[in-house]
């Protein structure tokens, strides 16, 4: 049901999104399978190098795709911002790690690309929804996966966490324990890699989640602080799972303040 209302909201904004303003480059390739594939949002216009989201949607690693996600890049664009929105192997093809090396592999190839697009590799942020939050957490977190391809977390710039899992075992839900090979396995989770200082985070979430608690923002982040990273933490009173995310589409824009937060994170960082 969560899935359809996603489906559903994302398609209906998708028509109503301004196509002024910025150009698309849709379908790029940063891997040979199907799902490896992500689009940029491009503003016009641009007169210096600017800087970069990579967003990861969410969908409990068993659905989602780009296209459905233009109101996210039209709300970035807007402000002078490049965003890539990408694509990433799924469940049930697919299990974990695989969308955590997916993200580490769009990362590489967006610091790649960008500076023929206008943008500015050194201010590359990543932002995700829900499990895309899960994604670029960990990619964050975990520096093995970087560093598998001569990369290292100190490629992005900054955070921006929404409604993220961090810290949710024991894994309940049948398919979430097929996807992570257990219940209980402690080493799937974002929370257990903080041991260092990480690139500055923005973590949202709101009061009324009853998909992704916002207990999980309110742990990261406290145990992100113990190790020196600088974090804000935003709770959005009255807010739901979906509703956060659609928030930052120009039609919703008065039930958060998530656009805003997330282009002053982007321009003080």
């Amino acid at each position: 049901m969560l899935d359809i209302k996603r489906r559903v909201g994302t398609a209906l904004l998708d028509l109503l999104v301004s196509r002024r303003g910025y150009r698309v480059m849709r379908d790029l390739a940063y891997g040979p399978h199907r799902r490896q594939k992500l689009d940029f949002y491009i503003p016009k216009g641009l007169n210096a190098p600017a800087p970069v989201i990579l967003f990861f949607y969410g969908g409990s690693w068993q659905s989602g795709d780009k296209i459905w996600y233009r109101a996210f890049g039209e709300a970035f664009t807007s402000k002078g911002i490049i965003v890539a929105i990408a694509d990433y192997r799924l469940y049930p093809e697919d299990l974990y790690p695989a969308f955590v090396e997916d993200s580490a592999l769009a990362l590489r190839f967006v610091r790649e690309q960008v500076v023929g697009h206008g943008g500015n590799p050194a201010r590359l942020f990543l932002a995700g929804h829900s499990a895309g939050a899960y994604n670029a957490m960990m990619i964050v977190c975990d520096p093995r996966y970087l560093r598998e391809l001569g990369g290292d977390p100190s490629w992005v710039r900054g955070l921006v966490g929404i409604s993220g899992p961090y810290d949710f075992l024991p894994l309940k839900e049948d398919k979430l324990i097929e996807i992570f090979g257990g219940d209980r396995r402690v080493e799937s989770q974002p929370i257990t890699y903080v041991d260092r200082a990480c690139p500055p985070m923005l973590l949202v979430a709101g009061s009324k989640d009853r998909t992704v608690s916002w207990k999980n923002t309110r742990r990261m982040a406290a145990k992100l602080r113990e190790f020196g990273t600088d974090v804000t933490e935003i709770v959005y009173p009255g807010i739901g799972h979906i509703e956060i995310i659609l928030s930052v589409a120009r039609l919703l824009r008065g039930r958060t303040t998530l656009r805003e937060d997330i282009v002053r994170f982007v321009q003080e960082i």
